[in-house]
């Protein structure tokens, strides 16, 4: 097929001479239509629990078992992070509500755990033009279990950067506060979508993290279904 033939493969994949977007000759069209960067996730190992956010969080057993006092202590969860970058933040533990002279044998031991990617625009198969003249749509999602650990369980960091991959032209932060009244335990979704954002953008850097317990035994906040989808449209004409 020649140059020509691709750039109508990719027209007609996602109809984008209909919504105004830029088709210059000098894209790779064979690489952009291979690559398929549009109306996918970007993510790498979305879920790293292999759950799913159709299926409620399964419900934790709690053994009140002490671990074996010879192992460390677990303050970090278990999963598939192949993909993420990975850190983990111990908490001071707050001891002021507690009376002088009172014993604690178990105190609640609190961290964040943070998984984090960066996605390169460029090198998925989108184009210059694209970008900064059609700026479309970024959709973001990702999905927390309601773990009832704490009151602040949960933070999404969004960045567009720049080509130097630290300049930052816009971003999204989420940090919801739980009800801890009422007893729920299922995915709570988090969305937002990046719309005329400038010119510029070429890398999307995504970090969530979730906090974590360890009490006698470890209690997690899992995470699923995080996605960056560029889309073949964009809200702003």
């Amino acid at each position: 097929l020649q140059m020509a033939d691709w750039k109508q493969k990719c027209n007609s994949e996602w109809q984008l001479a209909a919504k105004g977007v830029p088709l210059p000759n000098n894209v790779d069209w064979k690489t952009v239509y291979e690559k398929k960067p549009l109306e996918r996730n970007l993510l790498k190992n979305p879920s790293p629990h292999g759950l799913t956010p159709d299926i409620p969080p399964p419900e934790r057993e709690v053994t009140g078992i002490p671990p074996d006092p010879n192992l460390p202590q677990q303050h970090e969860p278990t999963g598939d992070f192949t993909g993420w970058s990975t850190s983990n933040e111990r908490l001071p533990m707050d001891t002021s509500g507690v009376p002088p002279g009172v014993v604690v044998c178990y105190w609640p031991n609190y961290s964040w755990f943070s998984m984090e990617q960066r996605v390169d625009l460029k090198a998925e198969g989108l184009w210059d033009e694209l970008l900064d003249k059609f700026q479309p749509d970024i959709s973001i999602e990702d999905w927390y279990e309601e773990s009832q650990l704490h009151a602040s369980i949960y933070e999404l960091h969004v960045k567009l950067l720049a080509a130097d991959g630290k300049t930052m032209i816009k971003e999204y932060k989420c940090a919801p506060t739980e009800d801890l009244e009422v007893y729920s335990h299922n995915w709570k979704q988090v969305s937002h979508v990046f719309s005329g954002y400038g010119p510029g953008v070429r890398y999307v850097h995504f970090n969530h993290k979730v906090k974590n317990k360890f009490m006698v035994e470890f209690f997690g906040t899992m995470v699923t279904g995080s996605s960056v989808v560029i889309k073949a449209t964009k809200s702003n004409p």
